[in-house]
């Protein structure tokens, strides 16, 4: 099986791409510390070949590109003719285009939010840098704050051409819903907003409970601090052309582009899903209410298993507390959406070892074609009949899953 042929000139009639837009840089390639919470095996140059060869995505979306060192990178790589700029937007590497972007915290209503602002060209960023260099104090780190408002920074991210989109939107850490506000307006400029990003303790069901979030796509992404995470969440997207230009269109569902579907992690494997105290016990409903709408609850808070006196609260019950809509009222709503299909990472199947993955790999190339292209009795010829039963189960969501919290993933459970 080969990749998917993206090339400007080749396709132009609309076909099925595969994205993940948010992916973080561990190091420069001189071994300078980016991300400081990601693998130092994520340069640029690395992460553009484990998504171009080994996942096969089509496009991707790297966060730290802002950093000076890893523009350095980008640029030594384009002089050395290794990568091109896309006419419409974006950096190629064989059949993968790179959006360029750049994940920044800003300080609005109760707390801290993430935001990932988008450039359209090498050149853009460079220029949305310099200015951010001013309102920053460290610019070769990943995720800083940013010391101006967040209209502000919307405003300068579409005076570059750049798209705006606030990162997973709900987790109790640096999000606008989890730690910021209940209702989006009163921090940010709603039409300056391109779309959602909804993290890996939620899924487009949970998303609707909220009306506000009516107007903008939601995307499913990674957000990897290591090689093998990227694409653990990813998107399915129907475009032209693998561009910037296109990516964009697929946003605001324009000229035939859009989001296909979403495929992600069931929201229970997420380690933000239920409110538990620091050791991992599950809080009761009046319990996580009371942390999902008070903050200052937590104050007197104590774990009636451990007696933990610190808590995280959870995605699911914050939603729950905050939410405009009923459960089936959104059920409803979400059928207007691209499907949101639970996908299992191969990495997190039980069975599925490296040695396994070189097996598939060296037969379909990449894990795109893997997850969506391998029949059952391709992979059962490869792998045998138990794992192809298993890798097609997971595939498909249908596993058995004990819940995330506390900042634990969720786990999956042989069966």
């Amino acid at each position: 099986m080969s990749n998917h042929p993206t090339t400007h000139i080749e396709q132009q009639s609309p076909s099925l791409y595969y994205g993940d837009f948010h992916i973080h840089i561990g190091a420069t390639s001189e071994g300078r510390p980016v991300k400081m919470s990601g693998s130092r095996s994520l340069t640029f140059e690395n992460i553009a070949h484990e998504a171009a060869d080994k996942k096969g995505l089509h496009l991707i979306g790297i966060i730290d590109c802002h950093a000076p060192g890893v523009q350095k990178d980008i640029e030594d790589l384009l002089l050395a003719g290794e990568m091109t700029e896309h006419p419409d937007g974006g950096i190629r590497y064989k059949n993968t285009t790179i959006m360029l972007g750049a994940e920044i915290e800003v300080r609005e209503g109760s707390g801290s939010a993430h935001v990932l602002c988008y450039m359209p060209s090498f050149y853009a960023m460079k220029h949305f840098s310099q200015w951010m260099s001013a309102h920053i104090r460290n610019m070769s780190l990943s995720t800083q704050r940013i010391y101006v408002d967040a209209r502000t920074l919307q405003a300068e991210t579409m005076s570059h051409g750049g798209l705006f989109i606030p990162a997973h939107i709900f987790t109790p850490h640096k999000s606008i819903f989890g730690s910021c506000t209940k209702e989006m307006a009163s921090i940010l400029d709603l039409d300056s907003v391109d779309g959602v990003e909804l993290g890996l303790s939620a899924d487009t069901c949970m998303a609707e409970r909220l009306s506000e979030l009516d107007r903008f796509s939601f995307l499913t992404n990674s957000d990897a601090h290591s090689l093998n995470k990227i694409a653990r969440e990813y998107n399915a997207l129907v475009l032209h052309d693998a561009s910037f230009k296109e990516w964009s269109m697929a946003l605001r569902d324009q000229q035939g582009c859009r989001i296909a579907a979403n495929y992600g992690l069931n929201p229970q494997l997420g380690k933000y899903h239920r409110t538990t105290c620091l050791n991992g016990h599950l809080l009761a409903h009046e319990e996580a209410q009371q942390a999902a709408l008070n903050p200052a609850w937590e104050r007197s808070f104590r774990c009636l298993v451990c007696g933990s006196k610190r808590l995280v609260r959870g995605v699911h019950d914050r939603i729950e507390a905050i939410a405009d809509r009923s459960e089936d009222l959104a059920k409803v709503a979400s059928q207007q959406r691209p499907p949101y299909h639970y996908q299992i990472p191969l990495e997190y199947i039980p069975g599925i070892g490296s040695k396994t993955l070189e097996k598939l790999l060296a037969v379909f190339h990449t894990e795109m074609n893997v997850l969506h292209q391998a029949t059952v009795e391709q992979l059962r010829d490869v792998i045998g009949s138990e794992l192809a039963e298993r890798l097609h189960a997971a595939r498909s969501g249908e596993v058995k899953i004990q819940s995330g919290g506390g900042g634990i993933y969720g786990r999956i459970e042989r069966g």
